[in-house]
């Protein structure tokens, strides 16, 4: 597998397709995606996962992180989260978070993240933020 930076319109389809496909293709871009940093994950030739990383001084944020669902629990999201973890960490921030589907969140928490705040709606869905300091 490799990973390497993309361009926001190539995370398009998979967002939708995983995250969203009853709502339209426009719901999934955000008006920030020219300022983020965006990242997937290949095999072979096929784009299986895909991340975008947003910096705002020292915090950091990942926004529409999604895997093809048959490339799920195989390690695919693992690699693609290091990946914006380091990139996060030499970009200096100091904190990194992201809105994760309570379905998700012991994913998360395996990376150290805590939740925080309240429990949160998108839609029909459950949400929390969640939160890894990047430095001691």
């Amino acid at each position: 597998m490799q990973i390497r930076q993309i361009k926001p319109e190539e995370t398009y389809a998979l967002r939708h397709e995983v995250l969203w496909p009853e709502k339209p293709l426009e719901y999934v871009m955000l008006d920030e995606d020219a300022d983020g940093q965006h990242f997937g994950a290949f095999r072979d030739t096929d784009l299986v996962a895909v991340i975008s990383l947003f910096m705002e001084m020292e915090v950091a944020r990942f926004r529409k992180f999604a895997t093809r669902p048959d490339c799920q629990r195989q390690g695919v999201g693992t690699q693609l989260l290091h990946r914006v973890i380091d990139e996060a960490r030499q970009a200096g921030a100091q904190l990194l978070w992201c809105d994760a589907r309570l379905s998700a969140a012991d994913f998360y928490r395996r990376f150290g993240m805590e939740p925080e705040g309240a429990v949160f709606f998108k839609g029909e869905i459950l949400y929390s933020k969640y939160v890894l300091k990047l430095t001691n």
